[in-house]
């Protein structure tokens, strides 16, 4: 732990943070292992039934070659679902600069609900989607505020793992205020006390055992360095809600 903190003191801050970010999303990816594994075990799946309908069918006297063709097809459609899948978690994984461009809401959230659908189903959590429609768009390094959904995304999963009630979890974008978007996930779990709403972002602290504490206050400092801010709501009529505001575009006159 010594030569650790002495690394962290060494490296500049710029650099710290960076690393700091980059384990951070290596961990979120991880805790949703069942998830990405329910997720790529579809695809592949298909590919070896359909592998063994060709086989059935050149097994045939008179192969339908037709039939072949379309079960090759399907292959190489499931192929690229696959490889799709893997690309989004590498996108996510990789450490890089900050790279910030005008994207809509639906860009920037839909690419990463298939491992959020994946992670909720091996979780037995019945999560929605809901974004309000004409939104404008935002300025933002969609890698790092994916990082920040699924940081959240996984907060609520977690927090529903202990819950007897209904296991809902809903990612919902919508305006906030003057020139903010807001997103938002919320979930019907037990929601927090007092105590632990008013530390929730404090470095170190957490309410789940054998945590880093650092999910929240690196997505804090994510939502801050895009001029935004990190926030946290009891839902209604139970559970939490997180959030993240960010400002938003010009709107065109």
């Amino acid at each position: 732990m010594q030569q650790i903190d002495e690394t962290a003191r060494a490296l500049p801050p710029g650099d710290l943070q960076a690393r700091m970010l980059h384990v951070s999303r290596l961990a979120t990816i991880g805790e949703m292992a069942a998830g990405v594994a329910h997720e790529l075990n579809q695809p592949l799946t298909a590919i070896a039934n359909y592998a063994q309908a060709c086989e059935r069918l050149l097994a045939r006297p008179r192969a339908d070659l037709e039939e072949c063709r379309q079960a090759l097809r399907e292959i190489t459609t499931q192929a690229v679902r696959a490889s799709e899948i893997m690309r989004r978690l590498q996108t996510l994984a990789r450490s890089e600069q900050t790279n910030r461009t005008s994207t809509d809401l639906d860009s920037l959230v839909k690419p990463i609900m298939g491992l959020v659908h994946g992670d909720a189903r091996a979780h037995g959590v019945s999560c929605s989607l809901r974004l309000a429609p004409e939104l404008p768009t935002v300025t933002v390094d969609s890698v790092q505020i994916q990082h920040v959904i699924l940081n959240l995304v996984r907060n609520g999963i977690e927090a529903l793992d202990s819950t007897t009630g209904p296991r809902e979890l809903v990612i919902g974008a919508a305006p906030a205020g003057p020139g903010e978007l807001e997103i938002s996930v919320s979930d019907t779990g037990p929601g927090l006390d007092q105590n632990a709403a008013q530390r929730i972002f404090d470095p170190f602290f957490s309410t789940k055992e054998n945590a880093t504490g650092l999910g929240l206050p690196i997505s804090n400092t994510i939502a801050k360095a895009h001029g935004g801010s990190l926030g946290y709501r009891p839902n209604t009529p139970n559970g939490a809600v997180f959030f993240v505001r960010l400002p938003h575009d010009p709107i065109p006159v």
